[in-house]
């Protein structure tokens, strides 16, 4: 597969060179689009735990935990949060008794899709200032992309 994406490649540019140019402009469009999430209400580090289990689903603490790279004990503090505000909740692990879930609350998943809607929103607002080749070129690129995480692990 890394053959096939790299002989689609323009001359001069390399896959480092390309996965340069990638990160930074990874990292502008997350800082902008979640410029939209301060109407929420709720911190980033709520807001992203919540974004695992309402997209991700019920996990043990600890998987939560790493999935979002903090420790436990960080994680313990952010799911209070969440139970204080209603947005979480942990349940007994269906798988055992002894266990704890955390869930995302029906309060919490409505929280999510508004917030997802409202970053959506914004960014196509964005996108309209694009020609239709100019769109048409980034939806390409959001295939190919696609198409390498797919193959990650």
């Amino acid at each position: 597969m890394r053959h096939e994406i790299a002989k689609h490649q323009p001359p001069g540019r390399s896959a480092e060179q390309v996965a340069d140019r990638l990160h930074s402009a990874a990292i502008h469009l997350l800082r902008r689009v979640r410029k939209q999430d301060t109407a929420m209400g709720e911190g980033p580090a709520r807001l992203s735990a919540l974004s695992v289990l309402v997209f991700g689903g019920p996990m043990s603490l600890g998987q939560l935990a790493a999935a979002e790279q903090v420790r436990p004990p960080t994680m313990t503090r952010i799911v209070t949060g969440l139970e204080r505000g209603k947005l979480g909740e942990r349940v007994p692990d269906p798988g055992d008794a002894r266990r704890v879930q955390i869930r995302a609350t029906a309060k919490g998943v409505r929280l999510m899709q508004r917030g997802r809607k409202a970053r959506i929103e914004y960014l196509a607002r964005q996108l309209e200032q694009l020609t239709k080749d100019e769109l048409s070129t980034l939806g390409e690129a959001v295939e190919v992309l696609q198409r390498v995480l797919q193959s990650w692990t």
